[in-house]
């Protein structure tokens, strides 16, 4: 209990740390708030929930007594509890049924919660946090859309060193594209370190589950009909469209992260992969709007089924000669 105690204490106070760097002033620091999440979600993952939360539950305290209570409100909300709750979905299972649950023979077989439900909670909880900070601005579209134009008028008069109105066409495209970035951001963000903790636990032996197949990864049918009807709200004006937008935006982006486990999947067979996927990864590291087209990768798959048949129609590998 001691030592539970411990690392629950351990990494709520990383946490904490790497949220509060933010007050530097230092580029390095908006590195390590995005990264604020990862010490809960690995201790949630190797240690279990009740380890997360604790330790959730101490960076907050901290943040509220060495910067301020709302900023602590803040971080429990949009940091803690997603760190606590993916990290208690990724090592949520049930046995099989027809398993022998506490047999001396064998162990009994468990059913790991689904890599694609997780991803659509991902997506969901950055739908949230999205939402949430856009009506930190104000409470209707208008007041939000003020407020940005506001912000981001002082932003770009500081940088060219001019004045610019907050009627200036730059103006009006970062208020347009902010919300559809910001919901992006969160959904790899989120995604990013909850990969990196359940690493961190599989290389130190704390993952108490198998490592999940990846090239797998595939989202509920029902998602491509949600996704469609988000679409289609996208081009209402008001608070349903700028909602509508934001949804639109991560559900495109779980389609691009399944585009990629489809890559890794039609690549199986192919000579020097390794170069082909590090390439296809520093392409979209360095050109974002290469997601585009994983996303039509993701999209084409969930409709025509590229892997089933690639897997259906893949030839076994030769006997080996004797």
């Amino acid at each position: 209990m001691m030592v539970f105690g411990l690392i629950a204490l351990i990494a709520g106070a990383a946490s904490a740390l790497m949220f509060a760097s933010i007050v530097s002033g230092a580029l390095i620091s908006l590195v390590l708030v995005y990264l604020a999440p990862l010490p809960l979600m690995l201790a949630a993952i190797a240690w279990g929930p009740l380890c997360g939360a604790l330790g959730g539950l101490v960076a907050t305290l901290v943040i509220a007594g060495a910067l301020s209570p709302p900023l602590a409100l803040g971080y429990g909300l949009a940091f803690a509890l997603p760190a606590w709750w993916l990290g208690h979905l990724a090592m949520l299972g049930r046995p099989v049924a027809g398993g022998i649950a506490g047999s001396d023979a064998a162990p009994p077989q468990v059913e790991w919660y689904p890599l694609g439900r997780i991803l659509l909670w991902i997506a969901a909880l950055a739908t949230l946090l999205t939402a949430g900070s856009l009506y930190s601005l104000g409470s209707d579209a208008s007041a939000i859309s003020d407020a940005m134009r506001r912000g981001f008028a002082k932003i770009l008069s500081l940088v060219s060193e001019t004045t610019v109105t907050e009627s200036d066409p730059r103006v009006g495209l970062m208020v347009a594209v902010i919300p559809v970035l910001v919901a992006a951001s969160q959904m790899a963000t989120l995604t990013l370190n909850l990969w990196l903790a359940a690493k961190v636990a599989a290389v130190s032996g704390r993952l108490h589950r198998p490592w999940p197949d990846l090239s797998s990864t595939s989202l509920p049918p029902m998602t491509l009909v949600a996704l469609c009807v988000a679409l289609a709200f996208s081009f209402f004006s008001g608070m349903t469209g700028i909602l509508a937008v934001v949804v639109t935006t991560v559900l495109m982006m779980a389609y691009a992260l399944v585009g990629f486990a489809v890559l890794h999947t039609i690549t199986r067979d192919l000579a020097n992969r390794g170069i082909w996927l590090a390439t296809a990864y520093a392409i979209v590291f360095m050109f974002s709007v290469s997601l585009i087209l994983l996303t039509a990768l993701g999209l084409a798959d969930a409709v025509f089924g590229f892997r089933e048949r690639y897997l259906r129609n893949r030839q076994p590998p030769p006997l080996p000669t004797t």
